[in-house]
């Protein structure tokens, strides 16, 4: 396990990848990765039972990123975590690359555990995998990210229901909840508000915290390994864009790779907090 102030310095780390990545492919997704960075952060480097050496080792937990198109946060995170070299980042999208710009498991790339991309998916497949779990009497645990705004479609709330039905206390869920996806507001979009009592109704264990604080993140998921009898459902308030001044709050930075001039001056500023952290710290 990692120290709160190691977890946030690889935070900035895996943001700055981010930039390079989607720039360096000319398209993806930077204002849901930078979300997503420090949930991600923390679920690789401090919660998850995985050992990179060994990926596919029995007693693993397992992770789906259901918002699979925010997958440059994954890749950098796996990379940095030690299952692949991180120069292998700067291949995103490209032609014959492991890093496709939503996540597939047939391109071999290691410590990736399920094909995502339509979105709405994702909670069903790693339901089902901590299903079998706890049929199996295993002690894995299931892990899925999902979407504020995703959760208007797919099968979200046919798979928060049967999670519930079959007390999957070794399923934990995170809504990456930052208030905006690519046409605008999520409560303009489609209204889901309110989120936390929605999944309170469903039977799931609700816990509310900063999704940029990495203290309250380990205490979430501390609290969703005491639960023992209901699936638990992490509901992060983040910021679209978080670190780069331009991008934060932006439904316009959903899936706008930026150009070298916007490249340069978003890992300046992501330098410089960075610096300026790190003085705090």
């Amino acid at each position: 396990m990692m120290e709160i102030r190691q977890l946030e310095k690889k935070a900035w780390l895996i943001r700055k990848d981010i930039i390079k990545m989607i720039s360096a492919a000319g398209s993806g997704h930077p204002g849901g990765s930078l979300s997503a960075a420090d949930l991600m952060t923390v679920l690789y480097f401090d919660e998850m039972n995985i050992d990179p050496a060994k990926p596919d080792k029995k007693d693993r937990d397992y992770f789906v990123l259901s918002k699979g198109h925010v997958c440059p946060a994954l890749y950098a995170a796996l990379a940095h975590r030690g299952y692949f070299d991180t120069k292998e980042l700067i291949t995103l999208r490209k032609l014959g690359s492991r890093l496709q710009g939503h996540p597939g498991v047939n391109k071999g790339l290691p410590g990736l555990e399920a094909s995502t991309g339509s979105l709405g998916q994702g909670l069903s497949v790693a339901g089902g995998m901590a299903l079998a779990f706890k049929l199996d009497g295993k002690p894995n645990r299931a892990y899925c990210m999902l979407g504020d705004g995703e959760l208007d479609e797919g099968s979200v709330w046919e798979a928060a229901m049967s999670s519930a039905h079959y007390k999957l206390s070794n399923l934990c869920a995170m809504v990456d909840n930052n208030g905006l996806q690519i046409d605008g507001a999520v409560e303009d979009v489609m209204n889901i508000n309110p989120i936390p009592e929605k999944w309170k109704a469903f039977g799931w264990n609700v816990i509310q915290i900063d999704g940029h604080s990495v203290k309250e993140i380990k205490e979430a998921f501390a609290k969703a390994r005491e639960c023992k009898d209901a699936p638990s459902v992490i509901i992060a308030k983040t910021i679209k864009g978080k670190g780069v001044s331009f991008m934060e709050n932006i439904a316009g930075w959903h899936g706008v790779a930026p150009n070298p001039e916007q490249e340069k001056a978003a890992l300046a500023e992501l330098d410089e907090k960075e610096k300026l952290w790190e003085k705090i710290k």
